[in-house]
């Protein structure tokens, strides 16, 4: 059986931790920050942990080997 492919557009936006918790860069950081509260774009700046019930699906379909 051939090894299965990683998705790349998944494996360049999530990576994992160490204890197998999904960790992602969070979205609204980019432009239009003018508008944006310094505290809310101080929140943004820190990774997000997925939920664990998509974690599987993640780690299932999108990263087999990650």
């Amino acid at each position: 059986m051939p090894k299965m492919k990683t998705k790349k557009s998944a494996a360049k936006r999530y990576s994992f931790t160490g204890t197998g918790k999904v960790k992602y860069k969070k979205q609204n950081l980019r432009h239009i920050l003018t508008k944006k509260s310094s505290k809310r774009k101080r929140n943004l700046r820190h990774a997000g942990i997925l939920s664990a019930d998509n974690v599987s699906a993640i780690k299932k379909r999108l990263l087999p080997y990650g």
